[in-house]
């Protein structure tokens, strides 16, 4: 299982939601935690093209994306950015 770490930046997107989507978001990313090689197996996450880093996308909702990149060594997923999917790629 990975542990989750939350970037300022990835907070300030998750405030932007009621608490409801709050509350789904967050069960949606330990569910990505604890299943993060099934679900890239299963394409369910994507890596992203462009970028420096192995940076991934995982759809939690139909237009709400986590932006992530993986720290190997302590099997840490590092949430970069969280929001709706017309703002998130910014």
């Amino acid at each position: 299982m990975y542990r989750l770490k939350i970037t300022a930046t990835a907070k300030k997107g998750l405030q932007k939601f009621n608490h409801a989507e709050q509350q789904m978001i967050a069960k949606k990313l330990r569910y990505l935690a604890q299943n993060f090689p099934e679900l890239k197996a299963g394409k369910k996450v994507t890596e992203l093209k462009g970028t420096d880093t192995k940076c991934y996308r995982f759809v939690i909702a139909r237009r709400i994306r986590a932006i992530f990149e993986v720290d190997g060594e302590e099997l840490v997923l590092l949430i970069l950015k969280i929001g709706r999917r017309k703002d998130i790629y910014d």
